[in-house]
This record gives structure tokens, sequence and C-alpha cells, in this order.
């Protein structure tokens, strides 16, 4: 199958229907893609634009990655394939609900063997991380993440997720900002200069 193909079949998908609120798949690939972004769902934003990471986490992620909004967009490299495809809907406790596994396990192995100019992928947020690394993945997401350049001699590289919820997080963890944001704004430069 090809990957135009497969991104059809996944843009109609209803697998869903009756356990989410409406069911909109949010990709954003191509065959050019090298630097794949693997979030965890598309949030109440991203469902009714139907544009990955249009809002105020989007636009921490491409602070961390020292791009603008034209390039997250526009530049064919850059592909966004989050762990399930459509907004899980919002939970009355707080926050939307987690991404349902069925749509990884529907098509996240599929649509991953037809983008293999993957350099680098993102895993933001645990489900991500949890889903991509299994026991690869340490006990927690603060250890994953800590263990970053364990995981980016591999081509992966754990985030947390973007959200103003994680700025606390952000805030007790200085060394990501130190350490890991660098590294991806190089990454993210040099497979861009090419």
């Amino acid at each position: 199958m090809s990957l135009d193909a497969l991104l059809s079949e996944i843009r109609a998908c209803r697998a869903c229907v009756g356990e989410i609120p409406q069911p909109r798949p949010v990709v954003r690939v191509g065959e050019g893609t090298r630097l794949l972004i693997c979030g965890q769902a598309p949030g109440r934003l991203v469902h009714e634009t139907g544009l990955p990471f249009n809002d105020p986490s989007g636009n921490r992620l491409r602070q961390w990655m020292g791009v603008d909004r034209g390039a997250f967009y526009d530049r064919p490299e850059i592909g966004v394939a989050a762990m399930a495809f459509c907004f899980p809907g919002t939970n009355p406790k707080g926050g939307d609900y987690p991404p349902p596994p069925r749509c990884a396990a529907l098509w996240r192995k599929d649509l991953l063997d037809l983008l293999p100019n993957v350099e680098l992928t993102l895993l933001v947020g645990g489900y991500a991380q949890a889903w991509a690394l299994g026991d690869a993945m340490k006990p927690s997401m603060t250890e994953t993440v800590a263990a970053w350049s364990e995981y980016a001699a591999y081509g992966v590289l754990p985030l947390p997720h973007p959200s103003w919820r994680n700025t606390a997080w952000l805030k007790r963890n200085p060394w990501f900002e130190d350490e890991v944001t660098p590294y991806l704004r190089r990454r993210v430069a040099g497979i861009l200069a090419r």
C-alpha cells in the first residue's frame, strides 16, 4: 500500500465512533518526512482546525524546536502523527482523556513502515513514550526524558508534553531547557538545512 492510500484510509477512519466525541483524524506526514513528531492525541483546538499542534502546546513545542509556525507547517521534512489521530474528549476531572490504544494498534506499524526517511522521532508525552519505547522506558516520564541522550543515539528523543499543565514540571527540571532543547534545536536545524 502507498503512503497516500494509507493516509486516505486513516482520514476516513471511524473505528472509535461512539467512544470519542467525533472522529476527525489529524495526521500530517509525507514521503519527505525526516523529523516525526509523535504526540498523544489531538486536543480540542487541533480537532476543530484539523491542524496538528495548532494550540498553545504547539507554540511551546515550536519554541523548543527553534522553528517558527511557517516552517513547522510548510517544511515537508516535519511530520506529525500522534498515538491517536482523533480528539479523545475532555475529562470532567481536567485535561483530555488519554489516547485510545485502538488507534495505534490499527495504524501505527503500517504508517511507520511507510516513512523510511525519518531520522529523528520526538516522543511527546508519556503515552507516546510508553508505546514507542515499551520496556526500554524508564519508570517515569521524568526519568525517561532525563535519559534523553541514551535514546537520542537511536534517533528518538523523549520530551515532556508541551502543555501549560507541565509548566511546573519545567520549573522543577531546568536541565530540560539547559540540555535537551539546545540538542533538539541543533538536530532540527541540521535536518532542515539539508
